[in-house]
């Protein structure tokens, strides 16, 4: 894997009054849709709410070809949720939704103008929450079959090989949910199945994608090594009588 050089090579001073200055930026999302690439991708610093999604396009994806299309939504330290991991879902209708979220109040989703890939109104919606902990993020939304589902991480990252995170999953009919877990449970009150937890020296996996390929689907995630070394995980996803997907 080659790296293909920055996004922005002379930096995005319209993100740094949400990053403290650091030009650090998180958790791009990248899909190609109406002729372009699309990034959603996140500003922030690690624990606050003072944060944005922002939209950059381009018609390559190569380094220095994107354009800033601007702020997507933010939050503060008084908002009730965290604007961060964006992952946008066009529908089985060619409906356009952005799903994101950290922490605090958990998993929100917002709806998209196709034509501009900007907020078509000012609805936030909640998809999945957990208190006690609160710790859930990096939600991707996957259809399969007839099924709209919820991937999300539960617990904490980057904590090198003492990091807990560990992927789960609901499911819903309807993308905007609601969404349970194989038990029935709502994810808006703390559901979810897990699918894949740390194990041997794999540790902490989690803020994962779903890829469907020629030769089937599979789950896409980042983990680390007994070291602390961040790592690349990949496994293929099939699905069990009952629709619900596993690892192999």
């Amino acid at each position: 894997m080659a790296k293909c050089g920055a996004a922005f090579p002379n930096g995005a001073s319209w993100t740094t009054s949400y990053t403290g200055g650091s030009n650090s930026l998180w958790a791009p999302d990248l899909s190609y849709h109406n002729g372009q690439y699309y990034m959603y991708y996140a500003a922030s610093s690690f624990g606050s709410r003072n944060s944005a999604i922002f939209l950059a396009t381009s018609p390559s994806g190569a380094s220095g070809s994107w354009t800033n299309q601007g702020l997507i939504i933010s939050t503060t330290s008084s908002s009730s949720y965290n604007a961060i991991d964006p992952n946008l879902i066009v529908d089985a209708s060619g409906g356009w939704w952005l799903t994101f979220g950290s922490f605090w109040t958990g998993i929100k989703m917002i709806k998209l103008d196709p034509a501009t890939g900007k907020r078509a109104d000012s609805s936030v919606l909640g998809l999945a929450q957990r208190t006690n902990p609160t710790a859930i993020e990096a939600p991707y939304i996957f259809k399969h079959g007839d099924y709209y589902y919820l991937w999300v991480s539960f617990d904490l990252c980057c904590q090198g090989a003492s990091s807990t995170y560990r992927i789960m999953v609901g499911r819903s009919t309807s993308v905007t949910g609601p969404y349970v877990d194989r038990n029935g449970t709502a994810m808006t009150a703390g559901g979810g199945t897990q699918v894949l937890t740390g194990h041997g020296s794999i540790h902490g996996p989690g803020h994962e994608a779903l890829l469907a390929d020629t030769d089937g689907e599979y789950l896409i995630y980042h983990y680390y090594a007994d070291n602390g070394a961040s790592l690349l995980g990949i496994n293929h996803l099939a699905y069990d009588g009952a629709g619900w997907p596993y690892v192999y």
